[in-house]
């Protein structure tokens, strides 16, 4: 699906490392009962490897991208220091409540907790002091790397609440100095480019799916 950001970090990881590759979309709400066969829980993404032996299907985002960095080294995203790979990937969890704080407003439920957005910041308060403290461009050094394509999807879509919402929202220039250059730095990345969808899709898309009726056929005005 091309709107889930899950499934956008497969698509940056298949980007970065020119794999070739192709693309089904499937509806999340009525999957098509042959899903299954290729990711029995219903998960997204699914990665079926049709040049292995039995063809077998990866599930799970993360999973998916550290099968491609170590099968495709040629542009290494994890690092190759065990320590820092481990680092790298409890960072990229700790990204979790950042999702589950914004997303009540990312889809315009009217229901969202009036504190959503300051329990948002709270949480990516983390991930404006980490970056100071690796003193780097990119959470990865002075290149992209893993913990920058995983947690990327959602910064894509996050200015869609200008769209959706009264709010207008905007990070606050000051408290995200750090977090704010590297989102700009992140747009001007060739492989975000190529798989970025216009914040307008994603704002219409989030919409109709607040409104029950999803229009995931939204994508292919503009999926790359």
């Amino acid at each position: 699906m091309a709107f889930c950001p899950f499934s956008h970090r497969v698509r940056l990881m298949l980007t970065a490392k020119q794999i070739e590759h192709h693309k089904i979309y499937v509806d999340l709400i009525e999957k098509p009962e042959w899903y299954k066969d290729f990711s029995p829980l219903g998960k997204v993404p699914a990665l079926q490897l049709t040049g292995v032996k039995d063809q077998p299907t990866l599930v799970e985002s993360l999973i998916i991208a550290e099968y491609l960095d170590q099968q495709y080294p040629q542009t290494r995203l994890f690092p190759t220091d065990p320590l820092q790979k481990a680092l790298d990937k409890i960072l990229i969890e700790r990204f979790a409540p950042v999702v589950s704080a914004i997303y009540p407003v990312l889809t315009c439920n009217p229901n969202a907790p009036k504190d959503a957005i300051q329990n948002f910041e709270n949480a990516l308060d983390v991930f404006e002091v980490e970056l100071g403290k690796r003193g780097t461009p990119y959470f990865t050094g002075q290149h992209i790397g893993i913990v920058d394509y995983m947690i990327w999807p959602w910064f894509e879509r996050f200015p869609s609440m200008k769209i959706n919402t009264e709010q207008k929202y905007e990070l606050d220039a000051k408290r995200f100095e750090k977090l704010l250059k590297w989102r700009d730095l992140m747009t001007q990345d060739e492989v975000v480019q190529k798989t970025a969808l216009d914040v307008q899709l994603h704002a219409e898309f989030q919409k109709s799916k607040t409104l029950g009726n999803p229009q995931y056929d939204l994508a292919f005005k503009g999926t790359p």
